[in-house]
């Protein structure tokens, strides 16, 4: 009678292993183990920024810009934020950061080209899209599905080359006849990270 419940105990004994096992990996993923200065803060940032707390991801790119002055995702980040919370000439300004310290970030391009969109800057806005879709074509493609799944997004928005081409239509016609800015379409304009 006692074997089957020593080898119940050892089960339960490696069942509590494995998971303190899988929990370890958790943790050193979530926290990161050998990381460049300025990036734990980053991901702390980009978590903030998703769940929308603002002032918080505000913070958390701050830090990562003390310990990593020319770190190009932290501008990115404060970039994104800003443009989420409206302030589109710092967001502007914390992209055009970004892509003079690497020119060939993409996602910079696409983000700038949304805040001057949203400026009212068309022909700026075209653009820094068109440079963004010749830098990385694959851009085009927007956030997929498991990003708008967990967003509960169910139609895929507009992509960036759709609202280059729509602008770039726009600017033919006469000044008098042009629609640049549909108000409901342009809310579903997702930014890129």
């Amino acid at each position: 009678m006692s074997k089957p419940l020593r080898s119940s105990k050892a089960s339960g004994v490696v069942v509590l292993l494995l998971l303190c096992a899988v929990g370890a990996v958790f943790v050193y993923w979530r926290v990161g183990g050998d990381q460049a200065p300025g990036e734990y803060e980053v991901r702390k940032g980009n978590y903030r920024l998703e769940d929308g707390q603002y002032e918080e991801a505000l913070r958390e790119f701050g830090l990562a810009l003390g310990a990593a002055p020319e770190n190009v995702r932290a501008h990115q980040g404060l970039g994104v934020t800003y443009l989420q919370m409206g302030r589109l000439e710092e967001a502007v300004e914390m992209f055009s950061k970004a892509l003079a310290l690497d020119p060939s970030y993409a996602i910079a391009y696409a983000d700038r080209g949304i805040a001057f969109d949203r400026m009212g800057r068309y022909e700026d806005a075209l653009r820094d899209y068109r440079k963004a879709i010749e830098t990385e074509p694959d851009i085009v493609k927007g956030p997929g599905f498991l990003w708008r799944f967990m967003r509960n997004i169910s139609e895929k928005p507009p992509s960036i080359l759709q609202r280059a081409e729509y602008i770039e239509a726009e600017l033919k016609k006469p000044p008098e006849e042009r629609r640049l800015s549909l108000p409901g379409k342009d809310a579903e304009q997702r930014m890129y990270k």
